[in-house]
């Protein structure tokens, strides 16, 4: 049977990604790098990778037999894959709102874009930067501004202590210190 008129998987191209969640009636909070960098990405998407693997494709489809060209092939997915990533940049880039953590440089209270240090009732320290959802880098030590551990943290205090629900029970943490970049500085 002829590949050439076979339907390919819906999912393929499905444009509903899983977008991280948002709270009911909450905002796309970002960092100004962390916008720069997803917008970065957008044009570089648009500008430069897009139309390199459009060339490759036309020039794979004007070799004739598409249904064992593996350029074709592998330039078409590739071109799904990118229209995909920029359909997902363009909406999140749209409902963004960029937030700008050294506003609250020399503040001991946590906020959106604080870097806080906290100790475990066990005695054990950790540091974390509450970021938007879609800039978190885990490797890093950030976290989600709507993740658990952020959420019990925002809007406490050095000194005060807090209460995190785990998966083992209640944690009791306290804040160390909390910190945010200098006006002016690289976030």
């Amino acid at each position: 049977m002829s590949k050439a008129f076979t339907k390919e998987a819906e999912s393929d191209d499905d444009d509903d990604l899983a977008l991280p969640p948002l709270p009911a009636g909450g905002k796309n909070y970002i960092t100004p790098a962390g916008y720069l960098r997803l917008r970065t990405e957008l044009i570089n998407l648009i500008d430069a990778e897009r139309p390199k693997v459009v060339e490759i494709v036309h020039w794979a489809a004007s070799n004739g037999d598409r249904s064992e060209n593996g350029d074709y092939i592998y330039g078409k997915k590739r071109l799904r894959e990118i229209d995909r990533r920029i359909r997902f940049l363009t909406k999140r880039l749209d409902i963004a709102e960029v937030a700008d953590p050294t506003q609250h440089h020399g503040t001991d209270q946590v906020f959106f874009g604080a870097t806080v240090t906290y100790e475990n009732s066990a005695g054990v320290s950790r540091t974390i930067t509450i970021k938007g959802i879609d800039e978190v880098d885990n490797l890093q030590g950030e976290v989600s501004w709507v993740s658990p551990i952020a959420r019990a943290l925002l809007k406490s205090r050095e000194g005060d202590e807090v209460q995190l629900m785990t998966p083992g029970g209640l944690e009791r943490l306290e804040v160390i210190k909390v910190l945010y970049p200098a006006p002016g500085t690289c976030h």
